[in-house]
């Protein structure tokens, strides 16, 4: 999916969620972080959101990032020093999985504020070392090792240098 259309479809998905859940631009705002201005041009799609963003919105909705991918597989979202693709989605009776390759740039850390309630992360590393988990306590993992998480609260990524990929993913239980 290219960059413009792919900002349309983030766009138009976080309009929907939030119609639905009745929530005016204003409380989206207040509750992702996400400046009302910002916000606006999102759901407009003319502005393409980073993955910080994407997280912020997505767990104010209470949806799974890949909600607003759209699911498009091979869909990228990419902050400072991290690349996110999606690779897959499974929908279960009780959970959504997601599943991502990241790309981590070494010695640049990466900040994920909390998701909701009950979401696990897993993070297998393909090549390099990764430091990642909660904020206030995280874990190393080298090649061929995983970590696992509760990410309801703020979380982190770090690559020793000179960086890392990974398999990450994401479950999140339906409510």
């Amino acid at each position: 999916m290219e960059t413009e259309e792919l900002a349309r479809t983030v766009g138009a998905r976080v309009r929907a969620a939030r119609g639905e859940r009745g929530m005016s631009l204003g409380a989206l705002a207040r509750a992702s972080g996400v400046g009302k201005g910002s916000l606006s041009e999102i759901e407009r799609g003319t502005r393409n959101p980073n993955l910080s963003t994407l997280y912020a919105l997505a767990g104010a909705l209470g949806i799974p990032l890949a909600t607003l991918l759209a699911e498009g597989v091979g869909a990228e979202a990419a902050a400072d020093g991290i690349v996110a693709r999606l690779l897959d989605v499974e929908r279960r009776e009780g959970a959504v999985v997601e599943v991502y390759r990241l790309e981590l740039a070494g010695g640049v850390e990466h900040r994920s504020g909390a998701h909701g309630d009950g979401v696990i992360e897993r993070l297998l590393v393909l090549s390099g070392s990764v430091t990642a988990g909660p904020a206030a306590s995280p874990s190393t993992a080298r090649e061929g090792e995983l970590l696992t998480w509760v990410s309801d609260v703020e979380h982190t990524y770090l690559a020793e240098p000179p960086g890392a990929t990974a398999l990450l993913t994401v479950t999140t239980p339906r409510r």
